[in-house]
């Protein structure tokens, strides 16, 4: 992606930057994770979507992407579907087994069978390049208010004495905040998306190879949330598919 792909000068992003000082965006304020190999183009929408209110968090490829989501909770990803290695089209694909965060792809195949084809990946839009910034920010305001409809995002749910939040990645005993690691963190977002449907390991995790760990980190994760991790009430086994998560 080169720098011609988006136009800052162009009348509609003037017009947007002049109608929205530049004030650092709230605490609560939507956060986006912009993806693409292209520094100017990361840094470009990164200024121009904080000066339109939002959190911007960026990454370079697929690889850094993946490492943010496992750590951060993300509202929105844009992303380039042109990058070294693991491609746009591949990471959303995949980012599909196990989460439902909305993706607006980028991309320079403007044809209506490359659009189809995003969209047949799970994305939630899919705009050409070169694109204006005020069409961007129209799409991704769009995309927001559809994904943040009542029942669309995982709610804090309740295990017994303990307490999930999805969004700030926060498992509470009582008043007690229980330490997680970012993998377990990233797991119980992906349980508290589908409560009480039975998950493969292939869909907690990206790989075959990381699958073979699953059953140890279901296990650390059972004596941090269940009375008696033996005989656990919350993250259960289900023989043959295996594991589901039974909030009260």
């Amino acid at each position: 992606m080169n720098e011609s792909a988006v136009n800052p000068a162009s009348p509609g992003a003037q017009q947007q930057k002049a109608a929205t000082p530049g004030t650092p965006p709230a605490e609560d304020a939507p956060h986006i994770l912009v993806v693409d190999d292209d520094r100017r183009i990361r840094e470009l929408l990164k200024r121009y979507l904080a000066d339109n209110g939002y959190r911007v968090t960026t990454a370079e490829n697929a690889a850094e992407a993946r490492a943010k989501l496992a750590g951060l909770a993300f509202d929105l990803l844009v992303l380039d579907v042109m990058m070294p290695g693991e491609s746009g089209l591949e990471l959303t694909a995949s980012l599909r087994r196990s989460s439902s965060v909305p993706i607006l792809m980028l991309t320079a195949r403007g044809e209506t069978s490359d659009r189809i084809e995003g969209l047949e990946h799970g994305a939630d839009d899919y705009l050409a390049k070169p694109f204006e910034p005020r069409e961007l920010l129209l799409r991704i305001g769009t995309i927001l208010r559809r994904a943040m409809t009542p029942g669309s995002r995982a709610d804090e749910i309740s295990l017994g004495e303990c307490r999930f939040d999805p969004v700030r990645g926060e498992l509470r005993r009582g008043d007690e905040i229980v330490r997680l690691t970012t993998r377990e963190v990233q797991l119980l977002r992906i349980f508290a998306t589908h409560p009480g449907q039975p998950l493969s390991r292939l869909d907690l995790c990206d790989n075959e190879a990381a699958e073979r760990s699953i059953d140890v980190q279901i296990n650390r994760l059972r004596r941090k949330i269940e009375a008696d991790p033996r005989n656990p009430s919350y993250l259960q086994t289900v023989r043959g598919e295996g594991y589901v998560l039974m909030p009260d």
